[in-house]
């Protein structure tokens, strides 16, 4: 694999693994955030009545809250999962390719003696 294919690799891979993990964080405050000001109880007169379990405790929400925490947590989740396969592929391509190049090194260093 050429030089310019690992850093394109490279690229994508950090593309989606960085997005992906700010996303994870931003969900984690955002839950932490909901857990320190929904009501522990049932509250039908503002339409809180979604449970969520966060850290053991039960809060309740509206139905757009929880979709939107859903929808958060499972799409950043997913991008750094992406991003996790495209680095592992970039590390055995990477590592390959510095494999051949010392091995062409050792071969030239052996010629040359």
């Amino acid at each position: 694999m050429k030089t310019a294919q690992l850093a394109t690799l490279r690229f994508f891979s950090l593309l989606f693994l960085l997005p992906g993990l700010a996303g994870m964080v931003i969900s984690a405050m955002v839950s932490m955030h909901y857990m320190d000001t929904l009501p522990r109880y049932p509250v039908p007169a503002e339409s809180r009545i979604e449970p969520r379990n966060i850290n053991g405790y039960v809060v309740y929400q509206t139905k757009e809250e929880d979709q939107r925490l859903d929808f958060l947590e499972y799409a950043s989740t997913g991008i750094f999962v992406i991003g996790l396969g495209l680095s592992f592929v970039y590390l055995e391509k990477w590592g390959n390719y510095r494999s051949r190049e010392a091995e062409e090194d050792n071969e030239l260093s052996e010629s040359l003696s």
